[in-house]
């Protein structure tokens, strides 16, 4: 299944675009003009990788620093131990769209017990 994520002119180089999914997922826009999609909550705790630092194709997760691969959704720094899921992403007349991965997410262990129904 493709979701549109927004126009390829909206997402500037450097910036990314954050989908409202369960769980969020994320457009990244390369300076070297790449795009890739990634899981946007990191894996350590609960905080939204659009909101970290993008630097060629890793991004800084805003909170504590851990740092994920783009291209493969790799832990790069810690204190996360656990990678992103990767997403494919499309460009059809000027549109992003994104076709979320069929794998399970890797959610930080607060959202994990949430969803199980345990206390945040």
């Amino acid at each position: 299944m493709m979701i549109p994520a927004c126009r390829l002119e909206d997402l500037p180089r450097g910036e990314a675009h954050r989908l409202d999914n369960d769980p969020p997922v994320s457009v990244f826009h390369t300076d070297d003009g790449e795009l890739f999609a990634i899981d946007d909550t990191c894996t350590h705790q609960d905080a939204s990788l659009a909101d970290g630092w993008l630097e060629g194709c890793e991004v800084e997760c805003p909170l504590h620093a851990s740092k994920f691969d783009l291209r493969t959704g790799a832990v790069d720094a810690p204190p996360a131990k656990l990678p992103v899921r990767t997403h494919e992403v499309v460009v059809e007349d000027g549109m992003i769209y994104v076709r979320l991965s069929t794998e399970a997410p890797n959610l930080p262990p607060c959202i994990s017990a949430r969803l199980a129904g345990g206390p945040a």
